[in-house]
C-alpha cells in the first residue's frame, strides 16, 4: 500500500527545494518517494525533480483553481504512485490564495511558509496552515535570530497543535527531522474515496469563473460577495 502526504504553501516559499532535501533524507533511511506536482500555468519543478533523480508527475490546472484541481485529481495521484511501485507519494499543491484547504483527514499534511513573507504571515493564512500537522519555516538563514523566533511564535499561535520545524532548502539543514516525521506519520493506508478534506475549499462559482470579462453589477451572477462599506472604517466626508 502506497503512503501519502500532502505539502502546501504560498508560492516561492521553498516547497520544491524542501521536498527534494526531504526525499534525499528518506532515501538514506531506505524509503523511496515520488512527487505529484500541481501548479497553474507552467512549472519547471518537474525538471528539478528529474535532476534530483526523483520520479515525478506534473499537472497544470490552467484556468481552474489549483486546489480544486488538486481535490479532483488526488485519487488518481495515489493510483499513479501505486502503479509505478512507489512506497510513498508526496503531493505538492500550489496553494495560491492562502485560504486554500488542500489537507485531507487522516493524511499527513505539511505547510511550508518562509521567513521573508513577514512575521504577520501566519495569521493571514487560513486552513492551509491552521490545519496542517507540520509547519515548515524556510529561509531562516536570511533573517535574524529574533525574526526567526517571532515567526515560530506567531506560527504556533496560528496552529498550536502543529510541529514547527525550520528547514533550509539549500543546505538541507532540518530535512532529516522532516523526513523522520513523514516516515512516522504518513498514512500507511491512504484511503481517498469517501474521505474528506479537513476544511471546505474557497467558494468560487460566479460569472467570472465561467469566462465573463465585463465589469459591473449587471454582469455578475452566482456567488458574489460585496464589501460592506459601512464597516470599512472610512469616514463620511460629505
Amino acid at each position: 500500500m502506497t503512503m501519502l502526504a500532502t505539502i502546501s504553501g504560498p508560492p516561492s516559499s521553498g516547497k520544491t527545494s524542501i521536498i527534494i532535501k526531504a526525499v534525499a533524507a528518506l532515501r538514506r533511511e531506505g524509503l523511496d518517494a515520488g512527487v505529484v506536482k500541481f501548479d497553474c500555468l507552467s512549472t519547471v519543478d518537474g525538471g528539478l525533480y528529474e535532476k534530483a533523480g526523483i520520479r515525478a508527475a506534473v499537472g497544470l490546472s490552467g484556468n481552474l483553481c489549483p486546489d480544486h484541481f488538486f481535490a479532483a485529481n488526488i485519487e488518481e495521484s495515489l493510483a499513479w504512485g501505486e502503479k509505478v511501485g512507489l512506497p510513498l507519494v508526496l503531493v505538492e499543491s500550489a496553494g495560491l490564495c492562502n485560504r486554500c484547504s488542500p489537507h485531507i483527514k487522516d493524511i499527513f499534511a505539511i505547510c511550508v511558509i518562509d521567513c521573508l513573507a513577514g512575521v504577520s504571515t501566519p495569521k493571514k493564512i487560513g486552513p492551509m496552515l491552521k490545519l496542517a500537522d507540520v509547519v515548515v519555516i524556510s529561509k531562516g538563514d536570511i533573517v535574524s535570530q529574533a525574526e526567526r523566533e517571532v515567526m515560530a511564535f506567531r506560527t504556533k499561535q496560528a496552529n498550536p497543535k502543529a510541529d514547527i520545524i525550520a528547514v533550509n532548502g539549500i543546505t538541507g539543514q532540518g530535512s532529516q527531522e522532516l523526513a523522520m516525521l513523514v516516515r512516522q506519520r504518513a498514512a500507511a493506508e491512504a484511503l481517498i474515496p469517501g474521505n474528506r478534506l479537513r476544511f471546505s475549499m474557497p467558494m468560487a462559482v460566479c460569472s467570472y469563473c465561467l469566462g465573463e470579462t465585463k465589469l459591473g453589477g449587471e454582469f455578475q451572477r452566482g456567488y458574489v460577495r460585496k464589501v460592506d462599506w459601512a464597516k470599512t472604517g472610512e469616514v463620511d466626508r460629505g
